[in-house]
């Protein structure tokens, strides 16, 4: 019996006995608040590279394979995970990646979490093992519920592998820096979006622009030329925000709220860490003041996440029946929110 089948056996017993797990791999996302359940069940043991296939562009891994392995791996062959996710001091998992739905700097440029994942298997709450998607760029599987359980934190169902696609490394990156306030950062990136520049990730704080470079040699320099930028910046900053080691994620302390925003929108708070292109900021002020079409996110210390706008009825309800078509007995996660 290997460990997906013990994974299995646990979870159809849960079921069985109407008891709840709390699902849990290397435990680096604590941001995302305390998991509880009569058990608890790790994926850690799941771990290793099933196939991966560098002329497809294609990796599949057990959830449990960190994140540091899996990008040496890749690096072998010159590529890379698209969407960059926190690896949080090497603790990070894939199953962590694709269950938190957390994203690096270059989310808005090389797409997100979601828009990677090809297939998942999973056990569901019944103790049932399910596979969903492919293993292939194209493939016709029917609805892509695989990419349901990106984000989900494990309200539907633990999983036990998944395959995603990967993209070739830039041959070469430059990180650039512009001393000015939010306000101006804000103007220089959405300038910068309409023109036709290599951008990989943008990133606003303490008074300086970051901006980050990616492509052919000559197409960095031709951009670095024409964005008229010749003061360098340090390369290690988007492994500090990606993994929330940056200082401003240390100062903030308490709580800190995540706000999502439209793209073109204006966000000038001077206190906050802003990227993606001005599509995400990180605020410790967790009152402020959203544009339209804003989504924030509050994270406090052993608190489960709050949000604002409250999701809509519909959604919620939509939420509700997932929940319910996969964990019909409420095995995963007691307490937290989809």
């Amino acid at each position: 019996m290997d460990e997906a089948d013990r994974i299995q056996i646990a979870v159809a017993e849960c079921h069985r006995l109407s008891s709840s797990l709390a699902i849990v791999g290397h435990g680096s996302k604590a941001l995302l608040g305390p998991l509880r359940g009569e058990d608890t069940l790790s994926t850690q043991s799941l771990s290793g590279i099933l196939d991966y296939r560098p002329e497809e562009l294609v990796v599949t891994a057990w959830a449990g394979t960190s994140l540091g392995e899996l990008t040496e791996v890749l690096a072998e062959k010159r590529q890379m995970l698209p969407f960059d996710p926190p690896r949080f001091d090497g603790a990070g998992t894939l199953g962590g990646a694709l269950a938190s739905g957390l994203s690096g700097p270059a989310r808005p440029w090389r797409g997100s979490v979601r828009d990677a994942v090809l297939g998942v298997e999973i056990v569901n709450g019944r103790g049932q093992r399910l596979r969903f998607g492919g293993s292939v760029m194209k493939n016709v599987a029917g609805y892509d519920v695989s990419r349901l359980m990106v984000g989900a934190r494990g309200m539907l169902g633990v999983i036990l592998s998944a395959s995603v696609r990967v993209l070739p490394m830039p041959a070469t990156e430059a990180t650039l820096a512009v001393a000015c306030d939010a306000g101006e950062a804000g103007r220089l990136v959405r300038h910068w979006a309409r023109r036709p520049l290599p951008i990989t990730a943008t990133c606003y704080c303490q008074n300086t622009l970051h901006l980050r470079l990616s492509g052919s040699a000559a197409g960095v320099a031709s951009a670095r030329s024409a964005l008229g930028l010749h003061e360098g910046g340090d390369p290690l900053l988007w492994a500090a925000v990606r993994d929330h080691a940056h200082p401003f994620f240390a100062d903030s302390a308490g709580s800190v709220t995540r706000v999502s925003l439209p793209r073109g929108s204006r966000f000038d708070a001077e206190d906050a860490l802003i990227e993606w292109g001005g599509c995400q900021a990180w605020s410790p002020d967790g009152s402020i003041e959203l544009p339209d079409g804003g989504f924030a996110t509050t994270f406090a210390p052993g608190r489960q996440p709050s949000t604002r706008p409250v999701p809509d009825a519909a959604t919620a309800k939509v939420a509700a029946r997932l929940k319910d078509a996969f964990d019909p007995s409420g095995v995963f996660n007691p307490g937290v929110e989809h």
